[in-house]
């Protein structure tokens, strides 16, 4: 006996950031999974965008801190808000169905990880800085953390170098 098809299409998180890395990302996605040539892409995409808490970007405490934390968190929301608005037209000029859009706040490694939790998703899409091995080491790296921790596949799309 045949079973038939699920019609419950697969997810696939994307990460977004401020980077041109992130944002090309997103773009090679689109253009290899997601194509308007593709009548029935086998994906929703949820579009993520880790938000830095004020505290972490901050890191001060005492006084003075209180005043601080709201203006920087203002400015953080901002900037969350610009990456999904670019993220979002993205979306929109290259016609992609089905894609919804979190700007959850926390570590972006973190962030990444829960939200394959939270949708199920089959696949993470992420975008590599190209940071050598000291920088990576010192700064951590989303696409290391979450190639090795994250339950599902993880695609780590590089932006191409310029030619000279």
């Amino acid at each position: 006996m045949a079973v038939a098809p699920s019609s419950e299409k697969q997810v696939m998180v994307v990460g977004v950031d401020e980077s041109d890395y992130g944002v090309h990302a997103l773009e090679w996605t689109i253009d290899h999974f997601l194509a308007p040539s593709m009548p029935h892409p086998p994906f929703k995409v949820v579009v993520v965008h880790a938000k830095p808490s004020a505290s972490a970007t901050v890191g001060l405490v005492g006084p003075g801190a209180a005043e601080v934390f709201p203006i920087v968190d203002a400015d953080l929301k901002k900037r969350a808000a610009r990456v999904v608005e670019k993220a979002k037209d993205l979306c929109a000029s290259k016609s992609v169905p089905d894609v919804t859009f979190e700007v959850l706040e926390g570590d972006p490694r973190i962030v990444l990880c829960d939200a394959v939790e939270k949708h199920h998703a089959s696949i993470l899409v992420v975008g590599s800085h190209g940071y050598g091995a000291i920088k990576r080491a010192v700064l951590g790296s989303v696409s290391d953390y979450c190639a090795h921790h994250a339950h599902c596949t993880v695609m780590i799309v590089k932006k191409p170098k310029a030619k000279h």
